[in-house]
This record gives structure tokens, C-alpha cells and sequence, in this order.
């Protein structure tokens, strides 16, 4: 994926919402609310003047600091096919059309049909965090496809380097400089785990190709998933970051990397305040094993695993919704050795707690492979705990145990799925598991596709599994049933076709659907 395409994003990534606040000031009769609230305000007045809570005057010392460990990164992916143009026409002698002709041929082919294809380029950042070897980070998908990958240090030189190793799973490459002709400056990691929302950052970077650049801002959010990723955990910040920024680092006040720059949210390709960084915390792991091997080598389990509701808590005597229910198991996969079973709730992992399903896939990647490790789940009211021992992620695609990515995966009971056979394709109900999958609004309200079969209409015509339905011939649709009454409906009155209209990720469109001639 080149920087251009990472770093736009659909507007339905992200939805913002207003939330009003009322806090009483007081009440008849009942002084208790106000004096609660100023002693309330008061302590928070406090510990803001106390803790000092103010913008820097500055950041040039950090900038001054910062920026020699800052590179731009350049790559170049050769075209083996050349750029077919049509001839020119015939203008007459001493015609402008003439020049402006030969000018964009020139430019575009080379001289023309068949001439000399011009090799693909991408601009990107990255950062140097070892000085003695010479390892630099930047993003994977700036020097995806890449031929020949090159550096330009602050001073302006610039250098080929070597790929060491690459992820496109948290988007991360490691690249290598010939120290014994440069002198380097490097950044160290900080812990990202300490950042709070709020706190100041800096980013620095090359955006639109400009050169080292430096901007700042806050951390506006924290674990953000953008659908990039099974590993999604971004920092989100307000600091201006653009095209070509991709791979720069993130840093907290004392100097320290806390994220690297990766993509962000732009309906125009340009910054509007929402970008997105890769954890230090979450890189730091798959940079040591790029280093250290050449590729990653993730832990794996060997489980599918959905969504813990508070319906399955309660259902399963949990007190609270919390942890990973385990949907299906691997065939001699780690978690089968171990004796685990489909509907166990993983609770803690390797002395971990797993908060949340998302929590888990993380957990188990950075664990080393071939350990065994104590896993606490809730199974028949009550905790168990089971030894496993870990499976390497990589070698699993490899032998076909699972398909790539695929740790997480909604769960559809087949006798909530009905086939709509005129059409070719399957819907259900939306769970609360589906609509994380899928990225379905909770205020979106309909029926999801959970299957297109490869003859059907509905293929032809664009439809996707996590497409939702949420009208038919404009009738809301709430159920499976509701759709297939609408569909025997438009059969009696002999229509020809019904429309859809699908809402896809936050995008709305209609489709049209025609009924077999028969």
C-alpha cells in the first residue's frame, strides 16, 4: 500500500458525538449539590495549578534535539511494462500546441508509444534508533513493492539503505545504514502506556516531501481501531500530519518515542487535526523480532473468539461482561492440546487480564513462542485454569491452519441466517459482535449480509459480506423475516426488481436487484 493510499481515510472511520453535561449548582432546600460541587471544583483547581498544567513556551530545544534523528525516506519500484501513448498530433510549424504537446509526451512517455516507463516513488519518514548499528523504522507500506530504498539524513546527505525485515500487520520496516561512512544520532522508545489524553506531543517528519519537519499537538484519544489491522491500538493526535509523514516518530516532552506517525482520517487528503500512531509500546516488540529475525515470529492460540455481551455473561453466570469467549477452535492447534473448548471465556492470559476480546489477539502475539503459559476461563460457572504452550502465528498461515488475520471472527448461529436464494445471497440479524466486526454504527438499524455466493446477482452487483440492508423497496427492514416478506410481496404485485438501500461502513447507496425473467 503506498502513503497516499494509507493516509485517507473514509469519514465513517470515525464518529464524533455531542455529549452535553448538566452538573446542578443548586437546590431548595438542599445546599448538599452545591457544596459538593465547589469543594469538587475547588480540589480539581487545585491540582491543575499544582501540577503545573501549562503549554510549553517552546519546542525548540526539543525540536533542536530531536531532528538529527530524523529521516526522510524515499523508495522506488521499478515498472517493467512501458507506458503506452498515442502518437502526437500534427500541429503546424511554430504552433503553442506544438510545444505543449511535446512537453506533456515527453513527461508522460518518454518520447512516446513505447517509450521508457518511469519507476513508481514513494516519500515517507522514519527515525534512527540505534546509532552504532544503524537501524532506522519507518512504515512498511512506505517501502512496500520497494526496488531500491534511500534515506536522507538532516544534513542533506543521502544514502541507500537495506531492508532488514518488515510487518504489514502493524505496518512497520526496519531498514539498515553503512555506519562506517555517517555519523548518526539516535531517539530512544518511551513507555506509551503512560500518555494520558490530553498530554502534549511532538511529530516530526516529511510531509508532501518538504523535509524535516516539526509539529505539535496532543494525544486526543487513545486506542483507536481504524480497521487497519488485526493489532489496532492507534494514539490519535490533533498535530498536523500529512501525506509523507508516514513513518516519523512521536514525541513526549522528554524526547522519548511514544508513537510513530502512520495514517490519518482526511475526506481531502490533507491534515484536519484527526491522525493516528503506532504505539511505542506495540512497536517495540515486532521491531526487537524484525532485528533479531528478519521477520516476526507472534504467538498463537489456536482460537476464534467473539465479543463477551452482557447477555452471555449473564447467560453463562459471569458477573460482568469482561474477556474473550472462545467461538471455535483450531484442529491440533495449541488451545485443543490444552483441552480448551468452544464457549470457555478466556479471563487472564500468562498472568495478563484480558479485558476485552480485542485485549487478547495483542496479548497472545507478544508472547514468546514455545512457552507455556497459565490461562484462567470461565467455563460451567466457575474459573479454571489450563497450561498452553505457544504456537508461532506465522508458521500456522503457513500450514494452512488458519487464514491470515483471521484471530477475530463474528459468530452467526445458522438458525438466525436465511438465504435469499432470488438474489444469492444470505442475511442475519446484527449482533453486537457483527457490528464490531464490521464497523456498524449503533445507530444504524437493518439486516447484515453475511454471505455472497459467487453466481448470484448480488455479487454482480457489489454487495459484500458486512453490507447492511437497511431498506427495502423503502420499507425498514429490522429482521431476516421482514426482508423476505417484502421480497413475497413485490413477487405478487410482479415486480420486476426491489432496491436496496446499504449502508456499507457508514456510506449509503441504493442498488437496484432484478427478479430471474422466469
Amino acid at each position: 500500500m503506498t502513503t497516499q493510499k494509507k493516509t485517507l481515510f473514509k469519514p465513517f472511520l470515525l464518529t464524533l458525538a455531542a455529549i452535553a453535561i448538566a452538573a446542578p449548582l443548586y437546590v431548595a432546600n438542599s445546599p448538599t449539590p452545591f457544596i459538593k460541587d465547589a469543594v469538587a471544583q475547588e480540589t480539581s483547581t487545585q491540582k491543575i495549578k499544582q501540577s503545573g498544567y501549562n503549554a510549553p513556551q517552546s519546542f525548540a530545544d526539543l525540536a533542536e534535539v530531536l531532528l538529527p534523528a530524523v529521516v526522510n525516506v524515499s523508495s522506488t519500484a521499478k515498472v517493467d511494462d512501458p507506458v503506452e501513448m498515442p502518437d502526437m498530433p500534427q500541429f503546424p510549424e511554430g504552433s503553442p500546441f506544438e510545444d505543449f504537446f511535446e512537453e506533456f509526451m515527453g513527461k508522460r512517455g518518454g518520447g512516446g508509444l513505447g517509450g521508457p516507463a518511469l519507476p513508481a516513488a514513494s516519500l515517507g519518514s522514519g527515525f534512527i534508533i540505534d546509532a552504532e548499528n544503524g537501524y532506522v523504522v519507518t512504515n512498511n507500506h512506505v517501502i512496500r513493492d520497494a526496488e531500491e530504498v534511500r534515506i536522507t539524513l538532516h544534513d542533506d546527505s543521502t544514502i541507500p539503505v537495506e531492508i532488514i525485515g518488515r510487518d504489514e500487520k502493524v505496518d512497520i520496516a526496519v531498514l539498515k545504514v553503512d555506519t562506517k561512512k555517517y555519523t548518526l544520532k539516535a531517539v530512544e522508545f518511551g513507555n506509551s502506556d503512560r500518555m494520558r489524553v490530553g498530554d502534549w506531543i511532538v511529530a516530526i517528519g516529511n510531509p508532501f516531501g518538504l523535509g524535516g519537519t516539526v509539529t505539535a499537538g496532543i494525544v486526543s484519544a487513545r486506542q483507536r481501531d481504524i480497521n487497519s489491522g488485526p493489532y489496532d491500538d492507534y494514539i490519535q493526535t490533533d498535530a498536523s500530519i500529512n501525506r509523507g509523514n508516514s513513518g516519523g516518530p512521536m514525541f513526549d516532552l522528554e524526547g522519548n518515542v511514544i508513537g510513530i506517525n502512520t495514517a490519518i482520517f482526511s475526506p481531502t487528503g490533507g491534515s484536519v487535526g484527526i491522525g493516528f500512531a503506532i504505539p511505542s509500546n506495540l512497536a517495540k516488540p515486532v521491531i526487537d523480532q524484525l532485528i533479531k529475525y528478519g521477520r516476526t515470529k507472534r504467538g498463537w492460540l489456536g482460537v476464534r473468539i467473539q465479543t463477551v455481551t452482557e447477555e452471555i455473561a449473564e447467560s453463562l453466570g459471569l458477573d460482568k461482561a469482561e474477556g474473550a469467549l472462545v467461538a471455535s477452535i483450531s484442529e491440533d492447534g495449541p488451545a485443543a492440546k490444552a483441552k480448551l473448548k468452544a464457549g470457555d471465556i478466556i479471563l487472564t492470559f500468562d498472568g495478563k487480564k484480558v479485558d476485552t476480546m480485542r485485549s487478547l489477539p495483542r496479548i497472545v502475539a507478544e508472547t514468546e513462542i514455545d512457552t507455556d503459559v497459565t490461562v484462567v476461563f470461565w467455563r460451567d460457572g466457575k474459573k479454571q485454569k489450563a497450561k498452553v504452550n505457544i504456537g508461532e502465528l506465522e508458521k500456522a498461515e503457513d500450514d494452512g491452519l488458519l487464514a491470515a488475520n483471521d484471530n477475530i471472527e463474528p459468530v452467526v448461529p445458522k438458525s438466525k441466517v436465511k438465504e435469499v436464494e432470488d438474489f444469492g445471497f444470505s442475511i442475519a440479524p446484527i449482533s453486537s459482535t457483527m457490528r464490531e466486526q464490521y464497523n456498524v454504527p449503533e445507530d444504524v438499524d437493518g439486516v447484515l449480509i453475511t454471505d455472497v455466493t459467487r453466481d448470484g446477482q448480488a455479487l454482480l452487483k457489489g454487495l459484500s459480506k458486512g453490507d447492511v440492508i437497511v431498506e427495502m423497496n423503502q420499507q425498514a427492514v429490522s429482521d431476516p423475516t421482514a426482508l423476505l416478506d417484502v421480497i413475497t410481496k413485490a413477487k405478487k404485485e410482479k415486480r420486476t426488481s426491489v432496491l436496496l438501500l446499504l449502508n456499507r461502513e457508514g456510506d449509503v447507496r441504493f442498488v437496484a436487484l432484478k427478479f430471474d425473467a422466469e
